[in-house]
């Protein structure tokens, strides 16, 4: 099935920006509200009870109450959102940072489960695992041929510290099959990808959402640049949808001063709970750059808010997503969970950044997508900021409120207008699995190389350009990059990088020729 390519950027941007609808969590335990009793609420209990008991046909009652919640919280703010048990289960396990399993990164290529790579002194690459295997069983079940859901999969490979697994793989390099028995254990789920110094004394971090260790992380980046003479920061945020908002806060804190105010919320009886820098902070005085985007979110937009409204640094790259509620989650019984938003939250100046959500949910999240139509993506003059919601920080610098963070140094796509879905798909898990594929396919040709030969055979050649091209046409892709061959170039690189020689090396590639970073060293 072809994609029409008009509607391609539509479709990739909402893949990226779905963390924006659960992002921005309040980050306090569960409270139960207090449930006071009226003919409303009664009414609804009365009627499920009724279905149940006397209905003429067999109903499940709990698909109707889903339904039921559902219907309610639509009827509130689109971030107001009812998870069913098999998707909490994820999320959960998402911001908690870590699981247990056997520690893979993996593609189910034509029904079999491929290693991409074993995460790094994990289990599996310490049982012997290569990128490439195929995992044929887990213990005696049976991975292959199959169509397992990713739940039932996951399920096989998890497991509690220290559980031994027996793995049956075939590894395709020397066509055979080989038993390992791994050993399960923590596995972490890193929110900052990447803490590198990029150039002379700039440090550069990645945070791809704000979990429960994402200050930990980011800490420990920070003080090792600080180390390797880091005296700039870049703070890269781009389609970063939120998460816990005291995580994005605690690291705010390490950049203010004692007593410069982060972020204040209001609820509806105009309780104000602000809070404030600590003496805590060990980079206060040193410059900083937050690049954002149109999907950084809720927590994201908490940061730089803060970093802008206190004149502490300079906000590079695109208006972001424009999220300025605050939810609580409350859990169920049955694994479920219902995030309800209980404030709002407001910048250092004063300022909402929360964008309309009035006309309904349809409308709110496709907003972004007229972003792409009304030329905002590629000049700063298209972005419509009525005067009314002008702000002016310590310093006199005019900020503003109403949609998004609106960035001090604003930055372009990398495409050309018109071809926008090229500059999200090479973002998109896409390009992963083209390069494993190349990479099954002849995974000897790269044997013996160091990086820098890598770089060289990358460069001297478009064969894995146009394989790339052919691909996306073979996979119903309509979508020619013509002028944007040298960016497709790049991260096709970047990625072979990344599954060979690991994370680091992919960002030494995608940000040697990146808009913002370049923007940000100008602006140094």
């Amino acid at each position: 099935m072809k994609i029409d390519n008009k509607y391609l950027p539509i479709i990739i941007s909402v893949a990226l920006g779905l963390g924006v609808v659960v992002g921005g969590l309040l980050n306090a335990p569960n409270q139960s509200p207090f449930f006071a009793k009226n003919n409303s609420k009664n009414k609804l209990n009365k009627l499920i009870d009724f279905i149940d008991n006397e209905y003429v046909d067999n109903v499940n009652t709990d698909s109707i109450v889903n339904l039921t919640v559902d219907n309610i919280l639509a009827k509130l703010d689109p971030h107001s959102v009812y998870i069913p048990p098999s998707e909490q289960a994820e999320v959960v396990e998402s911001m908690k940072g870590d699981f247990v399993g056997i520690g893979v990164n993996f593609y189910m290529y034509n029904d079999s489960v491929a290693i991409i790579k074993p995460v790094e002194n994990g289990p599996s690459a310490k049982a012997g695992i290569k990128a490439g295997d195929r995992i044929l069983y887990a213990d005696k079940t049976k991975l292959f041929g199959r169509k397992l859901p990713n739940d039932s999969l996951f399920s096989k490979l998890k497991g509690t510290v220290g559980s031994e697994i027996e793995l049956t793989v075939y590894r395709k390099s020397e066509r055979k099959k080989i038993k390992l028995k791994v050993k399960r254990d923590i596995i972490p789920l890193k929110s900052v990808d990447i803490s590198m110094l990029l150039k002379n004394d700039t440090g550069y971090i990645k945070i791809n959402r704000f979990a429960e260790t994402t200050y930990g992380e980011f800490k420990r980046g920070l003080d090792a640049l600080k180390k390797q003479g880091a005296k700039s920061l870049i703070i890269d945020l781009r389609d970063n949808g939120g998460g816990y908002m005291e995580e994005a806060i605690a690291i705010a804190d390490e950049l203010l001063k004692d007593k410069q105010l982060i972020v204040f919320t209001k609820n509806k009886k105009g309780n104000i709970d602000k809070t404030f820098a600590t003496e805590r902070g060990s980079f206060e005085s040193g410059n900083v750059f937050v690049l954002i985007n149109e999907n950084s979110a809720s927590a994201s937009e908490i940061l730089a808010g803060a970093i802008q409204d206190n004149d502490r640094g300079t906000i590079v790259g695109r208006r972001s997503f424009g999220k300025g509620l605050v939810q609580r989650e409350m859990d169920f019984d049955d694994g479920s969970a219902v995030r309800l938003t209980i404030a709002r939250y407001y910048t250092p100046t004063g300022r909402s950044i929360q964008k309309p959500y009035s006309k309904g949910n349809e409308a709110y999240f496709k907003e972004s997508d007229t972003r792409f139509v009304n030329g905002e993506l590629y000049e700063k003059d298209s972005i419509k900021v009525s005067n009314a919601l002008k702000f002016k920080t310590k310093k006199g610098k005019i900020v503003y409120g109403g949609g998004g963070i609106v960035p001090d140094v604003f930055v372009p796509l990398e495409v050309e207008h018109g071809n926008e879905s090229t500059a999200y798909l090479l973002q998109s898990g896409v390009v992963g699995h083209f390069v494993f594929e190349q990479l099954d396919k002849n995974r000897n040709a790269f044997n013996g190389l160091n990086f820098q030969q890598f770089l060289t055979k990358m460069n001297e050649t478009d064969k894995y350009f146009d394989s790339f091209q052919k691909y996306i046409f073979e996979n119903g892709l309509d979508l020619k990059f013509g002028k944007s061959k040298s960016l497709v170039k790049r991260y096709v690189a970047a990625e072979f990088a990344r599954q060979l020689y690991g994370e680091k090396y992919y960002y030494e590639i995608v940000l040697k020729e990146d808009a913002m970073i370049k923007a940000v060293l100008k602006n140094q």
